[in-house]
């Protein structure tokens, strides 16, 4: 198989498995919802800022560095598995003796022992990391995908049982620890590893160097996306955090599934080919083409049915998710030019020269979330899409340098989408205005029409469209539709 086979391949089977995901947890997520108040989300949501910037220095982006070099030996990860073990298990005890002081401080004593539960995940990240990144370097996407799906599934059955038998918040943390304990267990079937110790830290002086390049990068990203939660729950409480998580996560979720399948297939393929300059930068522009084409008309769509949506799938408590839902579309486009611009650093060794950028980003966020709190989660929202812009140009500022490339190659990947895209939100725009009153107050009926028609327009649009960086896409389709026998170039 070539090298572009395997992206297209890894990227397809990521595609299935985060699209699959990403319905799942919306559907579940729609009963949790029903089930559970806002308020239980917020606690879990306010527990997680904490957890996962432990997380990340638990990792030390040691298992990405694994996955970049060019070599992994197996004593390589004894080295990381044995390391990670360690800093996992003094994070635990960290957290299970500060427990109290967490709780006092935000004045809710059910905090200690959420807290305490939820810190058992540092023991098993461990067990999970390492497997899952000699899946990530032999590219076998479907196995990740099989195992992300299966933990979905007896991760959100667990919540949803005992969410529905009263415990509350408590069905979500012991969901997570669930969900954790299956993906240990997969992994390590089918990338037949085994846990083994090794303190023979010299040989592991490159992968550390590298990890802590890239942790430092992650801790810095972690702390801007969470700067939102964190001064929310300071100060509007748990219901706010709860509200704005919820339209926030429905923002990000075609981003997730679309964005995060190609950057993992795009970094692999370009630490492979990171001394071919012209393969690589081929490689991120049609990346970032076909993402823009595949994943902007979510945004346009969520753009229009914000509203409808929350109320007639989440019910009349969650409708204050609908302002920060309906914002947070406009950062779209700069989330996918950072997000792929992050992938060329990461897999070019220019971490160095993001750390810079992600600081400054911290404090710009936190700035913007502090100015944007008089209006509520709606100016935080704002706020975000501030912030998001800032660093999505310095971003693409850095990967273009790195890659040698010019402004103008990256505003002409975006021709398709901004083609097809301005099509589709003119079509919306018409449609919204000529249904009848009577099918507005409609909220599913709304959704409905509006959604088949943009389906409907947009879908015909990206087959017949003379767009000649298209071309090659629009045979692959028509061949798998058998709309003609097109020959795939």
């Amino acid at each position: 198989m070539t090298l572009g086979q395997s992206i297209r391949h890894g990227a397809a089977w990521l595609f299935i498995g985060n699209t699959g995901s990403q319905v799942l947890t919306f559907l579940f997520g729609i009963v949790l919802a029903r089930l559970l108040a806002p308020s239980d989300f917020g606690m879990l949501v306010t527990i997680s800022v904490f957890t996962g910037f432990a997380g990340l220095i638990a990792g030390g982006g040691m298992a990405q560095a694994l996955v970049r070099a060019k070599e992994a030996t197996k004593q390589d990860y004894e080295i990381v598995f044995t390391l990670q073990i360690i800093i996992g298990s003094l994070i635990y005890a960290i957290f299970f003796f500060t427990a109290p002081w967490f709780a006092k401080w935000y004045d809710t004593p059910l905090y200690t022992d959420l807290l305490r539960v939820a810190a058992l995940s540092f023991i098993l990240r461990p067990f999970a990391s390492l497997p899952r990144s000699i899946l990530y370097r032999e590219m076998r996407f479907k196995a990740q995908t099989g195992v992300g799906i299966t933990t979905l599934l007896i991760s959100s059955a667990v919540s949803i049982g005992m969410a529905y038998a009263g415990y509350g918040v408590w069905s979500l943390i012991f969901g997570g620890i669930a969900g954790s304990a299956t993906s240990v267990v997969l992994l390590s079937h089918l990338a037949k590893w085994r846990p083994a110790w090794s303190l023979d830290l010299r040989r592991g002086r490159d992968i550390a160097r590298y990890g802590l390049l890239f942790s430092a990068t992650g801790i810095l990203v972690y702390l801007r996306m969470q700067a939102s939660v964190f001064i929310l729950s300071r100060t509007f409480g748990t219901a706010s955090v709860g509200l704005y998580n919820k339209g926030e996560s429905l923002a990000k979720m075609p981003f997730d599934f679309i964005t995060g399948s190609v950057y993992q297939v795009l970094f692999r393929a370009m630490a492979t080919e990171q001394d071919n300059l012209d393969k690589c930068r081929y490689l991120f522009f049609r990346s970032t083409s076909l993402v823009a084409v595949y994943a902007t008309p979510f945004y346009v769509g969520l753009f229009w049915l914000a509203e409808p949506l929350i109320n007639g799938i989440y019910g009349p408590k969650w409708t204050e998710a609908a302002v920060p839902l309906l914002i947070l579309t406009l950062a779209w486009p700069f989330w996918l030019m950072e997000n792929l611009s992050g992938a060329v650093l990461a897999a070019m060794s220019w971490l160095g020269r993001e750390l810079p950028v992600q600081f400054s980003t911290l404090i710009i966020t936190s700035l913007a979330v502090i100015i944007g709190l008089p209006y509520g989660i709606e100016g935080v929202a704002y706020g975000i899409v501030g912030a998001s812009i800032y660093t999505a140009l310095h971003m693409l500022w850095l990967a273009i340098r790195c890659l040698k490339a010019r402004w103008l190659d990256y505003a002409r990947a975006l021709i398709p989408a901004a083609i097809l895209n301005t099509i589709l939100a003119g079509t919306l725009f018409l449609v919204n205005h000529a249904l009848p009153s009577s099918l507005h107050a409609s909220d599913f009926i709304y959704i409905v029409l509006m959604s088949i028609t943009g389906c409907l327009v947009y879908a015909l649009c990206f087959l017949y469209l003379p767009i000649t960086s298209m071309l090659g896409e629009q045979q692959r389709w028509k061949a798998k539709l058998r709309l003609h026998n097109a020959t795939i170039p």
